[in-house]
């Protein structure tokens, strides 16, 4: 009897119980059993029939609301049965079975309202899923030259998508890539980053000086923002083995090089987007092997126990190895430890290895020192 009628109720036509039920289930009958037992040992008096009411509100904190009706049904046929062998049925019996049948219907209704409650939150999450792939389209594995991986690591379990950005696209200027993150937190975040991410993908085909880019980017901003907003960005263009940065107030990427990290700092600092910055380029010849990781500033604010995680010293070991979508995969492992699971902020990483020029292809200058020249 203790498993018959929630066997019954549960799985006749339906599908498999999700683990959450399956757990209330297993907890409630246990406590059935032990309930059951306790009674059965005590005598033909019912002096437990009570504590039956805890079984349908066990199950209700983990299961669905089916599961729970099950579960009470069985509490309270298992009551009725102790009650009908007692010698003389009490009143307090009788009401202990009839309590232990209310119990069931505030109980379904509790796990009702949960699972409905669980279901748009699974929901959102699954909207949150697709609007983080609209957003952040999935970089390589192969753009143009360059071996190419992004990573988000969001710093809460319930949210996907914030403010940081990335993108990388072959343009006939080279590959081009931009790593952002927005001030602030929530919608309007993702909403600017999402006009950013939109104007670079359109301007970065149209450009052919990067200081143009940033230009146009710039404009995009400062019409969607207050005063107080703004966002940080690095811009990388890869040309011919060439490489040039732009630095908008962004933490500076680091190339790794034959056991090296070397940050690539700007030669002079410019405000972020939404400021009018006035940048000024940064050149690297790239040998084949090279490595350059674009972060937000959520890898370098990572800390416990007051001490920052030590991107530069760990860099190497951790992403010089491997295919680079291994190397983000040993850095988020890394960073996870050592936060013990709790960051204060997003991250949006991307990894990129030369791996040598096109055949056939010489070298070209960068964009920004076509029909120029920079002293």
């Amino acid at each position: 009897m203790l498993s018959l009628v929630p066997t019954r109720l549960l799985q006749s036509g339906r599908s498999p119980l999700s683990p959450g039920s399956r757990a209330g289930l297993g907890a409630a009958l246990v406590l059935l059993a032990i309930v059951s037992a306790v009674e059965v040992a005590d005598g033909r008096r019912a002096h437990y029939v009570a504590l039956l009411v805890a079984a349908p509100f066990l199950a209700a904190s983990l299961a669905s609301w089916s599961v729970v009706l099950g579960v009470g049904t069985a509490a309270t046929l298992i009551g009725a049965g102790f009650a009908v062998v007692e010698p003389k049925m009490s009143l307090v019996t009788s009401a202990n079975v009839v309590a232990v049948a209310l119990a069931t219907g505030l109980a379904v209704a509790v796990a009702s309202v949960r699972q409905r409650q669980a279901e748009q939150i699974g929901e959102l999450s699954k909207l949150a899923s697709v609007a983080q792939q609209a957003v952040l389209r999935p970089l390589g594995p192969q753009v143009g030259t360059l071996s190419v991986a992004g990573r988000y690591i969001s710093s809460t379990a319930t949210a996907q998508i914030g403010g940081d950005l990335y993108e990388a696209i072959d343009t006939p200027y080279g590959v081009r890539m931009i790593i952002g993150d927005v001030r602030g937190k929530g919608l309007d975040a993702v909403r600017l980053a999402s006009i950013v991410l939109g104007s670079y993908r359109h301007v970065a085909y149209e450009r052919a000086d990067l200081r143009a880019v940033v230009a146009d980017l710039d404009r995009a901003v400062a019409r969607n923002v207050g005063d107080e907003d703004f966002v940080t960005a690095a811009l990388v263009e890869e040309r011919g083995g060439t490489l040039t940065i732009v630095n908008c107030g962004h933490p500076p990427p680091l190339l790794l090089r034959r056991g090296a990290v070397i940050p690539l700092e700007p030669p002079a600092p410019a405000p972020p987007l939404g400021f009018m910055p006035v940048v000024r380029p940064r050149v690297e010849r790239l040998e084949p092997g090279d490595r350059l990781l674009l972060f937000t500033d959520g890898l370098g604010e990572a800390r416990r126990d007051g001490e920052f995680f030590p991107t530069a010293d760990r860099a190497w070991r951790l992403l010089g190895h491997g295919t680079v979508a291994d190397g983000l995969a040993s850095l988020e492992t890394a960073l996870v430890e050592w936060v013990h699971g709790r960051l204060d902020d997003d991250i949006a990483l991307v990894l990129m290895e030369y791996v040598g020029a096109r055949t056939g292809v010489a070298a070209a200058v960068p964009s920004w020192e076509v029909g120029a020249t920079e002293s």
